[in-house]
């Protein structure tokens, strides 16, 4: 399924459900130092600081980014480096927004509307890059595929079968909680709206609100709690959780019916050799609500300091567009023929955003992976959404087998929240000592949506492309390295943690930092960018 916001809204509202508190996370007793042994301590964000934390520094600024603005003022300093073409395979790129119009790929040997394959590589008019997913949207996930198939004797089968059961089970009572916690967001809303007399009052209205009113006083705790788990305001957490509502709803309809059929292109999935060439040339996705991929891309590239809604990450990359992330799990054929096409026509760095726990083909994956690795293509991926351990549970596609991993450019990266403390690591996010690799900011980051729009999302797939645009920097800076040797700085360079965290979001599994990745470390575009200078020379 794709990694983006939506799964981890409904893993924040159950939780809401189940829990009587929220907020920040407590300052830990043994701080954090930097680089040059400065002590951290924790700091609660500013609106300004939260549409940019993931740039910021830990310590001047007491939040957990990756020093990307100390980059650009220390180490940059206007140079552009040079240009780098990063491939972000997800749910389709708004290519006409106004913070990323100027910064995405155009295939320079393709002739646009001509209906031939001028450059020969097998894709007609891909002029900025391709789509594997035809016109589809909706798509099974990979577990009810499975189940669908009917092959009993099938890996996995009984495991995947139980488990679709067990969700579809589950929907019912799921939905019903979210509908009284929405109930009771629409009372808060009507309240405050009746007391300041506006539908326009601000969260800090409500936060400063004095009153012995107990209906509002514990509305007004409500929304403290809204904040706590990462949501702006009352309003805010209405709409991300109609959005929740909607989503079980469509989840029941198409991702768990082993009946739904979303494919359009007309190949066999199961056949890597048929139709080559199958989709078209139109990277926009199908829908507004389409975001993820725009998003993503947004994060690495969104125009820099042009006055617009957000900063990307790098300043001299070409984004090339591949569709191949439906609104449900992905085919292994979509994502191995998107790696291939996005080396074959240039790429340096790929962003994957997305992830499942079943597979039917890995080996399609993990070869083009290999692929990208000889071709010396970094690929960056997000860990994944589910809380878990994958070290222990699989999540695909990975570039290893028992551990034994097929290349060394491969970064996979887990999701770090705006705030130092215990709850430095997102509760949603993935780890694991051999199976992560880096940590970087993935909650709440403020990016661009479709139609010139602007939102902050949630999940590891927010903090993979920010290593991919960390990634994409040091190369543009310094182009003569290696593409394994950019993985290991990023590896490398980052700023250690020598505390526990609470894992998984789990207040009751506190381990050391250290234990969820290989590195033990949050990445850190300053750090790389001097350690890139070091071994350049």
């Amino acid at each position: 399924m794709r990694i983006n916001y939506k799964p981890i809204l409904l893993s924040t509202f159950a939780a809401i459900a189940l829990s009587s508190c929220g907020g920040q996370a407590p300052i830990l007793s043994t701080p954090i130092e930097n680089i040059d042994n400065t002590p951290i301590k924790e700091s609660t964000l500013t609106e300004a600081e939260s549409h940019n934390w993931g740039h910021l520094d830990l310590v001047k600024d007491t939040i957990p980014g990756m020093s990307v603005d100390k980059a650009y003022a220390e180490v940059i300093k206007g140079k552009m480096g040079q240009q780098i073409i990063v491939a972000v395979i997800d749910s389709g790129i708004d290519i006409t927004h106004q913070d990323l119009d100027g910064v995405i790929w155009t295939n320079p040997k393709e002739i646009a509307g001509n209906g031939k394959d001028d450059d020969g590589n097998g894709y007609i008019d891909d002029i900025h890059g391709w789509n594997f997913l035809g016109d589809a949207y909706d798509e099974q996930l990979e577990m009810t595929r499975l189940v669908a198939s009917g092959n009993t004797a099938a890996p996995r089968y009984a495991e995947a079968k139980a488990e679709l059961e067990k969700s579809i089970a589950n929907i019912g009572p799921t939905k019903q909680r979210y509908e009284q916690i929405f109930g009771a967001l629409n009372e808060a809303d009507t309240a405050f709206t009746t007391h300041f007399k506006t539908e326009n009052y601000t969260n800090k209205q409500v936060l400063e609100l004095q009153t012995t009113d107990e209906k509002l006083s514990g509305y007004k705790q409500l929304a403290a709690q809204m904040n706590g788990f990462g949501l702006e305001s009352i309003q805010v957490a209405q709409k991300e959780l109609k959005g929740a509502l909607e989503g079980l709803t469509e989840r029941l309809n198409t991702n768990y019916n082993v009946d739904f059929n979303g494919r359009t292109t007309g190949d066999d999935t199961n056949d890597f050799n048929d139709k080559p060439g199958y989709g078209n040339g139109n990277v926009m996705p199908v829908k507004k609500s389409e975001s993820h991929g725009t998003h993503v891309a947004g994060i690495i590239a969104a125009e820099r300091n042009n006055g617009l809604g957000a900063n990307g990450v790098a300043n001299n990359v070409k984004i090339m567009a591949i569709r191949a992330v439906p609104n449900g799990d992905e085919y292994d054929k979509d994502i191995a023929k998107a790696i291939r096409y996005a080396v074959d026509n240039g790429a340096k760095v790929i962003n994957g955003s997305f992830g499942k726990s079943y597979s039917n083909h890995p080996e399609w994956v993990r070869d083009a992976i290999k692929y990208a690795s000889d071709k010396g293509v970094i690929f960056v991926h997000a860990a994944g959404n589910d809380s878990k351990d994958v070290d222990t549970k699989p999540n695909f596609p990975d570039d290893n087998v028992n551990y034994v991993e097929v290349g060394n450019t491969y970064i996979r990266v887990g999701s770090l929240a705006p705030s130092y403390g215990t709850k430095l690591v997102s509760g949603f996010s993935n780890y694991g000592k051999k199976n992560v690799d880096v940590f970087a900011p993935g909650s709440q980051i403020y990016s661009t949506t479709p139609e010139n729009e602007y939102h902050a999302n949630s999940g590891t797939s927010m903090a993979a492309p920010a290593v991919a645009g960390v990634a994409a920097l040091v190369w543009s800076q310094y182009p003569k390295l290696k593409a394994s040797q950019v993985k290991q700085i990023i590896m490398d360079s980052g700023l250690a943690i020598p505390t526990k965290v609470t894992v998984g979001g789990d207040a009751s599994n506190v381990q050391p930092f250290a234990n969820l990745s290989k590195s033990a470390r949050i990445v850190n575009a300053y750090n790389a960018l001097v350690m890139a200078s070091q071994i350049s020379k």
